[in-house]
């Protein structure tokens, strides 16, 4: 049975005032009103990782994960967040390979493969995100190009590793555009991504490995996006910088 997940990405919003009320109402309301077997990840800011940590407490439902993470463990590397800073901290979950990361900062494949890899090292859970920008879909490239970036970063690990990986499959042109595939669409590249992780480690771990959806995901759009046979959950945006919409949405799952 795979996990069922729904992350969200506070990406760089809210003063810690707001992230500590945002965090008790999250907690609260899913502490009430969600069942059991939902992992709820929130991926906080840096700074505000182990406030929120803290306001979690005991709840083991909902869980802390960062935004990035660097490739190296540790060095002269000004304003970067290393996995062992994290592990320290006892993150379990880090966002890799965002298209803000990949489009602002320029991260690729091989990079990301070695964020991965120290993310792995430490224990920290990878949710690695991969999806096609617009003009990519048109020319109908985009499976191709989703193949291309699950290889580049996670096809150098073995059989019992890839296992340790969460997948987030967001099409570009849909993240805060309040566009949204369609659910069909969705599942079309979810079922894409799991085929192509059977070609590689077997039918039996690709369906043992979450995939998340992201993109424009909101309380209109999860139950039907969510039903489909290869989405696993979601990695929301700007939902879930709102307590109650992002509470219905896990309880779409």
């Amino acid at each position: 049975m795979r996990a069922k997940i729904v992350a969200g990405n506070w990406k760089m919003n809210k003063t810690l005032e707001e992230a500590n009320t945002l965090t008790s109402e999250i907690s609260g309301m899913v502490a009430d009103e969600v069942r059991g077997d939902v992992k709820v990840v929130l991926c906080a800011p840096f700074p505000y990782l182990l406030p929120v940590k803290k306001l979690i407490g005991d709840q083991t439902r909902i869980v802390v994960g960062a935004q990035n993470c660097s490739e190296h463990e540790a060095g002269a590397y000004t304003g970067e967040v290393s996995a062992p800073m994290l592990a320290s901290m006892h993150i379990p979950y880090v966002i890799l390979g965002h298209s803000e990361r990949r489009q602002y900062f320029g991260e690729g494949g091989a990079l990301l493969a070695k964020k991965v890899d120290v993310a792995l090292k430490h224990n920290l859970t990878p949710i690695y995100c991969c999806g096609e920008p617009l003009e990519v879909r048109e020319r109908n490239e985009h499976e191709a190009l989703v193949k291309k970036q699950v290889e580049e970063s996670l096809f150098h690990l073995d059989a019992e590793t890839i296992k340790k990986i969460v997948i987030a499959y967001e099409p570009v042109w849909a993240i805060g555009t309040g566009k949204t595939a369609s659910a069909q669409q969705a599942q079309d590249m979810h079922a894409v991504i799991r085929k192509h992780l059977a070609g590689k480690y077997g039918q039996a771990i690709a369906d043992s490995i979450s995939i998340l959806y992201g993109g424009s995901v909101n309380a209109a759009n999860a139950k039907e996006l969510f039903a489909c046979a290869d989405v696993d959950g979601g990695l929301v945006g700007g939902v879930s910088l709102k307590s109650r919409e992002f509470v219905e949405v896990i309880k779409s799952i």
